[in-house]
């Protein structure tokens, strides 16, 4: 395939921008609905577009998914860099369509100037190359991913610690149909969980009482070992971005389908001693009002706890910096 390469090699990335990391941390928000983009008047607050978050350590930068919000990133980007050359790195956690369909118009991919790297798990080489040039195939798309100018580089992952660049990576394989991990990312402003589609084995509401209080005597005998496994993974994660598409009642009308209510992710971060929570994957027909109304029902729980857990929706636009955190001295 014309420009694109495989690498099949852990813990060496093919694209570097040789920036230093220990600058700041910046995370933006680009697209934050589930399943399908949702644009309209109920929408405008909190954002239509499909899964994608840019991470900035240094002058690395870090895309987690190419939902349809990788567009305006794309924009944004060329906006800034100008005639520079780009150096791209972006983790793909599935290739469900609300986690891919924006590649096709990720306009830094048609500068032969600049690299882009694709990661993921389990037959990318193939997989992830297949799929995500059959979606530009006639008669889906007017041009065919073999004609991008841009030199994309696709890297299969067998390791589940490995680094971009310089930025310790950690994945995870999550409970949704297919093959689907989540990322952590191990950055000198702390450390960022990224688990955007996640079904819990066992609900972790279905461990609290009305009071939300946690019933620590049954936890080791109740998680599930898989659960369990991914509340260590997140532990004490500075940001947790985190599936919270549901609510509790809609979410017993769509078990099995792979995602999470808002109890429960809010139950997890607080099991796991996370520091900020951002609900993420909007469900598409959920407007801005009733995502606000979880924000509070998240809150309240939290409260409960007297927990200091920060909770907020993510919401297109959202830029957070994390400061360097200070090194202990020797």
């Amino acid at each position: 395939m014309k420009n694109v390469s495989v690498i099949d090699k852990n813990n060496v990335a093919s694209a570097s921008s040789g920036g230093q990391i220990d600058e700041g941390v910046r995370i933006k928000f680009w697209g934050v609905r589930g399943s399908i983009p949702s644009p309209g008047p109920e929408t405008v607050i909190y954002g239509g577009n499909t899964s994608c978050v840019e991470v900035r350590v240094g002058s690395d930068i870090i895309v987690l998914d190419a939902g349809t919000g990788l567009r305006r990133l794309g924009l944004a980007l060329i906006e800034e860099f100008k005639d520079r050359p780009m150096q791209l790195n972006l983790l793909i956690t599935h290739t469900h369509w609300d986690h891919i369909q924006g590649f096709p118009f990720f306009l830094p991919a048609y500068n032969p100037k600049n690299n882009v790297t694709i990661y993921g798990f389990e037959g990318a080489s193939q997989g992830l190359q297949s799929t995500l040039s059959s979606q530009m195939e006639s008669p889906y798309f007017p041009i065919s991913m073999q004609e991008m100018p841009g030199h994309i580089a696709i890297r299969e992952l067998h390791d589940l610690n490995f680094n971009v660049n310089k930025v310790p990576v950690r994945a995870h394989f999550l409970n949704h149909p297919g093959i689907c991990t989540g990322y952590r990312l191990e950055t000198p402003g702390g450390s960022i969980s990224y688990l955007p589609d996640i079904e819990l084995y066992q609900r972790l509401r279905h461990r609290w009482n009305t009071d939300t209080d946690f019933i620590a005597q049954k936890e080791k005998e109740t998680t599930p070992q898989e659960d369990q496994g991914l509340v260590e993974f997140i532990r004490d994660s500075d940001v947790l971005i985190m599936d919270s598409q549901y609510d509790a009642s809609e979410y017993e009308k769509h078990i099995g389908w792979g995602h999470s209510c808002v109890e429960d992710s809010v139950a997890f971060a607080l099991h796991a001693n996370a520091k900020r929570l951002f609900l993420f994957h909007h469900d598409p027909d959920h407007t801005d009002e009733q995502i606000s109304r979880m924000v509070i029902r998240a809150r309240e729980m939290a409260a409960q706890r007297h927990s200091s857990l920060i909770i907020e929706a993510a919401r297109e636009g959202y830029e957070l910096i994390l400061s360097p955190k200070a090194k202990a001295k020797a």
